[in-house]
Formats: structure tokens, sequence, C-alpha cells
């Protein structure tokens, strides 16, 4: 049997997991799965013959070697910040490693350890990042392979709810780190070029500067500026590109709705409040609010961030449950941040029934023969139910099919890399087609960037 370890029984390895049993039979794997709560671990196994659950802690230094090395390849769910100790373990022990998070620093200094040993060290094979690597380059590939020019490159990705689940005015559920999500795009400036102009975005105005995209039978969305849309331009080798721009995607107005709580202060994650515990839903919102002898906190609000009362995000607001006077927070000494997510998650949980959407988007501007032409790429994964969300498709399958190819040595090359390379995209975008996860290719007229489709 060959040895598979994989570390991180999550959300997001559900169907990474159900990928590996489902071929351990036909491709002789044994697939050991190691979480913090070894009964989450049991539950991914589904009692398979070919799998087997431990408790399994990260910062054990003996259990994480001896797991390491009685494995032929090493997958790392884990948080991005933990893969380094298990990838320099890989180093010593000779194993290959998967993970889905950024290349770090950290990683990308054993790229030339992984050489000298012959050992795959594929990073940023999941969703985003991941799938929008694979189908950028391949159409890029493409591109250049016919002659042409890249001059335009926008990418736009985001996990969402079904039509079906979607039921509060927010047009929004969470679907992936509530935290992630509130604290979406701070951090710095987001910076990207357009038109051959170097453009930043300040996150107090991030969420006023949204692109429209219109999805063929799921309708209009908007897209707000990733942090760095910059640092993809060499590794895609668009250095001449006059436009590169990556975003997240939502409904239209809920970056409209949402700056109002950015403008608040409610998603600050510098400080805590100290009396958070005790605070009401109403005090908390109040508490951003200037002092008023006689006007409601609801017409403070309004005036301060210029809401008219016909206004549908005033609506947003309520149905948020910010102005109730009774319900407590009960967070000790919780930021912010902290406090809004906690009220997120009562409008934005996904129910038992609820499925969720990811909504990818790329657009490609080129030159060819003296013309400009355009290429717009889309794709849309529904959920099957809360294990096997159509966020644990996209990320898991990625890399569960990478991890059967490498051990396979149908990707051979060696190093810290991401999924870049025609050796690594092609098979396995081919192979997530099976899975729905299918990009749909139409030729457009090119616009390059067009003013009137950005909403100031």
């Amino acid at each position: 049997m060959r040895n598979i370890l994989v570390i991180g029984a999550g959300r997001s390895a559900s169907s990474l997991i159900k990928y590996l049993l489902e071929h351990s039979e036909k491709e002789n794997l044994h697939i050991t799965i190691g979480d913090l709560s070894e009964e989450l671990a049991k539950q991914k196994t589904k009692n398979h013959k070919n799998a087997t659950a431990i408790a399994f802690d990260i910062f054990n230094e003996s259990q994480r070697q001896a797991q390491i090395q009685k494995a032929d390849i090493v997958v790392s769910m884990l948080p991005a910040h933990l893969h380094i100790e298990v990838a320099r373990d890989c180093v010593v022990f000779k194993k290959h490693m998967v993970t889905a998070s950024y290349v770090s620093p950290a990683m990308q200094e054993l790229d030339t350890a992984a050489k000298v040993n012959g050992l795959v060290f594929m990073n940023e094979i999941g969703l985003d990042p991941g799938v929008d690597h694979m189908s950028a380059m391949k159409v890029i590939d493409e591109i250049r392979a016919k002659g042409g020019k890249v001059i335009l490159f926008e990418s736009f990705c985001g996990g969402l709810v079904a039509p079906e689940s979607d039921t509060n005015l927010w047009n929004y559920k969470f679907t992936w780190n509530p935290r992630n999500v509130v604290l979406a795009g701070q951090g710095g400036a987001a910076k990207f070029i357009q038109e051959g102009d170097y453009k930043y975005i300040p996150y107090s105005k991030l969420f006023r500067r949204t692109e429209f995209l219109d999805v063929e039978n799921y309708g209009r969305f908007e897209a707000y500026a990733n942090r760095d849309s910059l640092k993809y331009r060499s590794v895609y080798g668009l250095d001449n590109a006059l436009t590169c721009y990556r975003g997240t995607i939502r409904r239209v107005g809920y970056s409209r709705a949402w700056d109002i709580l950015v403008q608040l202060g409610m998603t600050d994650d510098s400080y805590t409040i100290d009396n958070s515990e005790e605070m009401t839903y109403r005090e908390f919102t109040n508490s951003f609010l200037p002092y008023h002898p006689t006007d409601t906190v609801e017409i403070k609000l309004r005036y301060i961030q210029r809401i008219e009362q016909d206004d549908i995000i005033w609506d947003k607001l309520v149905e948020l449950d910010l102005f109730n006077p009774t319900k407590k927070i009960g967070l000790v000494k919780a930021t912010p941040a902290q406090i809004l997510e906690k009220i997120l998650h009562e409008s934005w949980a996904l129910q038992p029934n609820d499925k969720d959407m990811i909504v990818m988007y790329h657009k490609f501007g080129y030159e060819l023969n003296g013309e400009k032409k355009q290429i717009d790429a889309t794709m849309v994964c529904l959920g099957d139910d809360q294990t096997y969300t159509a966020m644990a498709k996209t990320v898991g399958l990625p890399v569960a099919i990478a991890t059967v190819k490498i051990l396979n040595k149908e990707i051979t090359t060696p190093g810290v890399q991401m999924p870049i390379t025609k050796e690594v995209y092609e098979p396995i975008l081919k192979e997530l087609e099976s899975y729905g996860i299918v990009f749909k290719e139409m030729d457009t007229l090119y616009l390059g960037y067009n003013p009137l489709n950005i909403k100031i």
C-alpha cells in the first residue's frame, strides 16, 4: 500500500478525503487522517477499510515526525502558518508535500532542498489560489501558442450562497471562515494596474469601488479589488500587460452596505471593548456614534452615514439586529470585528438544507495579428450539502488529484511550486470537469478598461 498522510480534517478536507478513499482500491492507497479531534477524523473516514483516523498534535514533534516518516506523501490542510514545520520534516525524511495555501517566504526557502532531494512541494492548489492559477494559465498559454500577446488580465472569485438558499437581504451567507470575511481587505491598500496606470485603493474606500460582472444563468455580480493584484504578474508572465486586476465577488449591493459597517468602525480588530460581555447589540452600535441627548441610535446612524429611510441599505442593517436593546454580546474583551462576526453569524450561518456556490470569472484581453480580442471564462460550482460544499469541492478536489498524480509520477518537476505549468494544470483541469468544475470560455468584443463598468 502507498501511504498518504492528511493532516487536518476540517470542512475543506471533506471532498479531498472522499476522493482519496474512492480511489484507494484502484490506486492501492492507505490514508491516515490526523486531526486534533480524533472524533472529527473518524467521521471523515466513514469506517473505510483503507483509512485510519488518529489524534494528531502538530506541536508533538516525535508524533509528527513518526507519521511523516511512514508516509509516501503528506497533505497539509492546516492553517497556513503551520505548514512550515511539516515541510521541514518532509525535507528531512524525503517526502512529497501538497498544500492549498499561498507559498510563504519560509516555504520558498525550502525550494533548493526540495529540488536536491527530488521532492515535489505543491502549494496553492486549492480554489483561490489554485483553480484560478490553472484555469488562467491554460488560456494564457493557448493565447501565446497562437502568437498572441496578453494585454489585459482580470480574475474574480467568490464563495456565495446558492440561489435557492439565498434568503436574506444581503444575498450572502458564510460559506468559509467568517473571520476572514469580516477582516477582508485589511492590512494595506489594494493595488493593481489598469491601462498602464498603477492604482491604489485604501481600505476606507475599498468597498466603494466595485466592478460589475454578468454570468450567464446566474445574473449580475459585483467585485471589489483584492489586496495585491500585482503579485502574480511575473508568475504568469504578464509583466507587460497593461491591466492586471484580481477581485472578490459578491452579489450587487453587498459592498455598499458593508461599507457602512467599515465606516462605523465595526470591522476594526486592533483594540478590545472593555464591557463587551454585558453590552447589548444596540449599545455596541451606539458606541460608534456621537452622543445626543434626544436622538435615537437609528436617527444618529442614518444622519452620520447619510442613509435615507427607504434605502435598502437601512433594511439590511435592521435585518442584522444591530438595534436590539436586549440581546447581549456575551464576549469578554472582544474586538469590534469579533463582535460583528458573532452578530453576523446569527444572520448569515448556512442552515442545514442550504447550499453554497462558487463563482469564478476571468477576462483575457490580447493582441493577435494586429487585432485586439477578448476571452471571458466563467465557472459556477454548486455544493451538494453541508459536508460536500462547493467550497470543499473546489478546494479539496484539486489537492487530492494533485496528490495522486504526484504519487503516480505524472507530476515530477521538483521544488516549491504552484500549479502554473502544463504538466500540472492540464490533467487536473480535465479531471475536475468530471466533478462539475467546468469553465465556459467565450470570445467577446474587446473592451479593455471600461469606466462605465465601474461603480464609483
